[in-house]
């Protein structure tokens, strides 16, 4: 039986073959590491249009962002007139000429009240009566349309009276038109004291209406449209007679023709001693 003998083997002389391969591993590895971690070299010649878009994309975005171009100047002078603001926001401009006066309060000042008419304490009162009042009636594709026409008389009751005749769409309304219309049409008539100074026969169209004098005491005679213009006008004793149409427009003004006939005495009698000059 043959012993084999190990020749021991000194420590120094094992351990650096040891050392020398792991140096060697270790920079083998180096250059692999540093090769992954540059960026992939794509030969633009031979890549084809994928592989470059996709290297483009996967590549870091190392560009420095391109600078904002500033605002190009503009030749467009500002706006100076106008009322309002400009396009680009500006600040209306002035108005030319003086300064602008200030408004007041309005939140202070109440409603704007009307000024009432000016009434002379020493006028005659007058006294308004309506003589009639006409419904119209329009017809449309809708219906009937009114209208009112109003008839009135207008006096102080000594000596002065008037007649007016107003339409609108409201009766209101039309009362008002012929009372202002009565009043810019007013006459003077002739009375002595109560009562007419004569007989008188007026006509107007198709009325025809007799006044005759009547003494105190007797009262007014009279019917609706001739009594409304002579108590308008004063008159409280007389005797009259429609003998024409019965229209309330031809009655009213047939008893005014009348009482423009009027004369007194002393009219008459100076009228019948003029005398005339002979002819030459």
């Amino acid at each position: 039986m043959s012993t084999e003998t190990e020749t021991p083997v000194p420590p120094d002389t094992a351990a650096a073959p040891a050392a020398d391969a792991t140096a060697n591993v270790a920079q083998a590895a180096e250059p692999a590491r540093s090769t992954s971690d540059a960026p992939a070299v794509t030969d633009t010649a031979t890549a084809s249009p994928a592989d470059a878009a996709q290297t483009a994309k996967s590549a870091p975005d190392t560009a420095t962002p391109a600078a904002t171009p500033a605002a190009a100047p503009t030749d467009r002078p500002p706006r100076t007139s106008g009322r309002g603001p400009n396009r680009r926001g500006d600040a209306p401009a002035p108005r030319e000429g003086g300064p602008r006066r200030e408004g007041g309060d309005r939140e202070r000042r109440g409603p704007r009240r009307e000024r009432p008419a000016f009434t002379d304490p020493n006028a005659p009162e007058m006294v308004e009566k309506i003589v009639y009042i006409n419904r119209c009636a329009k017809v449309v594709k809708g219906g009937r349309r009114f209208s009112f026409a109003a008839l009135a008389v207008v006096g102080d009751k000594k000596g002065s009276v008037g007649i007016g005749y107003g339409k609108a769409n409201e009766v209101p309304d039309a009362i008002k038109k012929s009372t202002e219309h009565a009043k810019k049409r007013m006459v003077n008539v002739k009375l002595k004291g109560d009562t007419i100074p004569h007989e008188v026969y007026g006509e107007y169209d198709g009325g025809r209406v007799l006044l005759r004098p009547a003494v105190t005491g007797t009262g007014l005679i009279a019917g609706g449209a001739v009594r409304a213009v002579l108590e308008a006008a004063g008159i409280k004793h007389i005797l009259t007679k429609s003998m024409g149409s019965k229209n309330h427009i031809a009655v009213v003004h047939a008893t005014l023709n009348g009482l423009r006939k009027l004369r007194l005495a002393d009219q008459i009698k100076t009228a019948r001693t003029t005398t005339v000059a002979p002819a030459e």
